[in-house]
């Protein structure tokens, strides 16, 4: 029997500083996870902009841009083929773009099943053929007929999801649904087996509030996760539908106006490093409080740093809390 290769350390290739992100701040760039919450959350709609987004190479939720666009595979077992399509058109009119140049790609197979040898392999030579950049698989009840509580059935097709990951270099994402009893952490409550969780190198979970929007929480391997978003599925006045952010969720640091705090101070402008190390706070959460800032002309980027604007509106909106 042959040895299992190796390799020191050091000669292994470094990653590329662009290869961190599929998704700024919401999918890393070959990252396999999961798309997790309740029936009707939108999980579909989230998966499918995430697709739309790397294949158009345009931002995901309007906001967070894709690094590296390229070709996208999705499998959505739930819809009729005509249903995938209206979904994306709709996607594809909001954002201005041309459904038939889209590079797009739908499995049309009436069934995948995971647990099956040949479907394994079908799925291996598709994703070889086309070279998908992001894989979406939806949603992993209808892609095998194991128990989801069984670790060791359960481990064996994840174990199967991250060789593909591997052998062609792609994002996964597959959606699934989260228990009706809730916790603390949201990875924890997706049903099944707690393999799932353990899987997962970034996750989006989408829960329903009490006033019908749905809140995004973001859950990272090795980087750090973004504030948690407030969303809505965009759908009134004949407008094409689609996600759409109501604002960052308030939590329990008010850091836009910290950000604005500090800048008030400083007698020189404020590097985004500066702001980082003076207010204790990851990248992503200050980069999505300076954008929100300078998007409300509440601060204003110029090549020397962060300054507040000469002469502030007093008709600007108010900051959420």
């Amino acid at each position: 029997m042959s040895a299992l290769p190796t390799v020191p350390v050091h000669a292994i290739r470094p990653q590329p500083d662009d290869a961190g992100w599929l998704v700024q701040d919401l999918w890393g760039g070959a990252a396999v996870g999961v798309i997790g919450g309740s029936p009707k959350t939108c999980k579909s709609w989230l998966g499918l902009d995430f697709a739309v987004s790397v294949a158009s190479g345009t931002p995901c939720l309007g906001r967070f841009q894709v690094t590296s666009p390229g070709p996208a595979l999705v499998y959505l077992a739930e819809d009729a083929l005509p249903r995938v399509r209206e979904r994306v058109a709709h996607l594809c009119r909001h954002r201005g773009l041309s459904l038939s140049a889209l590079n797009l790609h739908v499995i049309t197979a009436p069934s995948v099943r995971l647990d099956r040898h040949d479907d394994r392999l079908a799925l291996d030579q598709t994703v070889s053929d086309l070279q998908p950049r992001l894989l979406v698989l939806d949603p992993l009840v209808r892609l095998h007929h194991l128990d989801e509580n069984s670790a060791s059935e359960i481990s064996g097709l994840l174990g199967f999801l991250r060789e593909i990951n591997r052998r062609h270099n792609l994002a996964l994402a597959l959606v699934h649904h989260m228990a009706k009893r809730s916790r603390k952490d949201p990875g924890q409550a997706l049903r099944g087996s707690s393999d799932l969780h353990a899987w997962t190198d970034s996750a989006c979970y989408l829960v329903r509030r009490s006033d019908g929007r749905l809140r995004l929480t973001v859950e990272h391997r090795a980087a750090p996760a973004p504030d948690p978003l407030l969303l809505s599925l965009a759908h009134s006045n004949g407008e094409p539908l689609h996600l759409q952010i109501q604002g960052d969720d308030p939590g329990p640091l008010p850091l836009a106006e910290a950000v604005r705090h500090a800048l008030r101070q400083a007698p020189e402008p404020l590097s985004r490093t500066a702001l980082r190390r003076l207010l204790r706070v990851n990248n992503a959460r200050l980069g999505h409080a300076l954008l929100s800032l300078e998007q409300r002309g509440l601060a204003c980027r110029t090549p020397s740093g962060w300054i507040l604007p000469p002469h502030p509106s007093h008709t600007q909106p108010s900051l959420p809390p």
